[in-house]
């Protein structure tokens, strides 16, 4: 076990990583609105693979082109929530329904 103030310096050190990590996606505006963070995703998309490229001929890798993928950030981040307001919304509905079906269903047996 570590001395009392090696502890402290770990602790301030992750402090300080955490507290860096939530500035840096506050500014970039990660933790806005949807529109902002794929602002934010597509500035990075452009960033990265120049940054990779010159890190690898540095080292002397050979790296594989990323993949492309067609998704949008806007359309898919609420879509949870928009099927859960959705099953809320239609569910008196589909009790009634539900219901009036198996109401049936007994009449019908009981002929």
């Amino acid at each position: 076990m570590g001395s009392p103030t090696f502890e402290l310096l770990k602790l301030i050190t992750k402090l300080g990583l955490a507290g860096g990590a939530m500035y840096v996606a506050q500014d970039q505006g990660l933790l806005g609105s949807s529109s902002q963070a794929e602002a934010a995703l597509q500035k990075a998309k452009a960033a990265l693979p120049p940054a990779v490229q010159e890190w690898a001929d540095n080292i002397g890798v050979q790296i594989p082109a990323i993949p492309k993928f067609n998704f949008s950030l806007c359309e898919s981040w609420n879509w949870g929530v928009d099927k859960t307001v959705s099953a809320f919304d239609s569910a008196p509905h589909k009790i009634t329904e539900y219901t009036q079906d198996g109401w049936n269903y007994l009449k019908d047996l009981v002929k």
